[in-house]
């Protein structure tokens, strides 16, 4: 897919300074750029590289003036950060502008399907399922009965959606994600062994929410797991069953959220954080990476360290573990001083 620089400029509402017919195919960095690359110039720090970069086209701030030759089109705009993720946008939206349905899949005559979807090759679509318009199946993919997706929404290829789950509208869903899958739910008996507990309940995805590849959400025990509206999870994370995360939180790569509990609206949580199960945590926390978290939270809080406290004071507090060994060693010392002089 070809673009020249007249028409990036249309998008990008920018003007050309340069050869308005010079095609691009692809995107660069601008220290690595080369012909037939789009690139873009913001920060200063780069301003060197405009000079010597070989993409064909780079959007740069209308105020910049090259202070010698330039060999690559410049296209000026208003933000060039701004207009190359607006760009990037676009790009993205033409790439996965697939429609139809690929053979084979397997599709119930059941499931309702709506208009402008698309669904790749070897997907299977259980019974009774709704998928609401413009979505995008990629090949692959498991969608089991009852389900229900809603507008604009992606799953990327090999996604397994468990039966009666609900996912919302414009959420996109990465490769390897599986939602519905049964939560760790087992009872001791009296011969020491463990006997399942069936888990009957379903996930709830809200609109506008991102799962990152390879993350797990299990179905509850009895009700729902609910991720909220907004909400952005990493890859490689595990949701266990009944949990509820709160709207617009963003979740970093491998961290596990045991069964029940509840995380608030707003908050940030770093990566390999754990929690324990039937915690509640409060609104705009924000949890460093690495964090154990075995008790319950308030609005607000910043927290570090397993088990966490406070970050502030785990801070100080790191001063002294780092020089503990000399601490010991001193105390050693002084004893010995002491004892001499008893």
């Amino acid at each position: 897919m070809k673009f020249t620089a007249e028409q990036i400029a249309g998008i990008l509402e920018g003007d050309v300074v340069g050869n308005p017919l010079v095609e691009v195919s692809k995107l660069s960095k601008i220290e690595e750029g080369e012909e037939g690359a789009l690139t873009f110039l913001a920060n200063p720090k780069y301003t060197h590289y405009i000079y010597s970069t070989k993409a064909s086209i780079a959007i740069v701030n209308k105020d910049f003036e090259p202070e010698q030759d330039i060999l690559t089109t410049l296209i000026k705009v208003d933000d060039a950060y701004k207009s190359f993720s607006k760009l990037l946008q676009y790009y993205n939206q033409v790439k996965l502008n697939k429609f139809g349905i690929e053979k084979p899949s397997s599709i119930t005559s059941s499931a309702k399907l709506g208009s402008d979807i698309y669904v790749g090759a070897f997907s299977y679509i259980g019974e009774n399922v709704f998928i609401g318009n413009n979505v995008k199946i990629f090949p692959g993919c498991y969608i089991g009965d009852n389900v229900t997706i809603g507008n604009d929404t992606v799953l990327f290829a090999g996604a397994k959606i468990y039966s009666e789950c609900i996912i919302g509208n414009n959420c996109v869903i990465n490769s390897g994600v599986i939602i519905g899958a049964d939560g760790f739910g087992f009872v001791p008996n009296k011969d020491g062994a463990y006997d399942k507990v069936p888990q009957i309940g379903n996930v709830i995805i809200e609109d506008f929410v991102d799962i990152g590849a390879a993350t797990t959400i299990d179905r509850a025990t009895l009700g729902s797991t609910v991720i909220r509206k907004g909400v952005k999870l990493d890859n490689q994370i595990q949701i266990a069953h009944n949990v509820e995360i709160g709207k617009n939180t963003v979740i970093a790569a491998q961290t596990g959220v045991a069964g029940s509990t509840k995380i608030g609206e707003n908050c940030q949580i770093g990566g390999q954080v754990g929690f324990a199960g039937h915690l509640v945590i409060g609104n705009n926390v924000k949890i460093q990476a690495q964090s154990g978290i075995g008790k319950n939270i308030k609005d607000n809080e910043t927290l570090q360290g397993s088990p966490a406290f406070g970050y502030g004071d785990w801070n100080k507090s790191y001063v002294y573990f780092k020089n503990l060994p000399k601490l010991v060693k001193t105390i050693n010392e002084l004893e010995k001083k002491g004892n001499g002089n008893s």
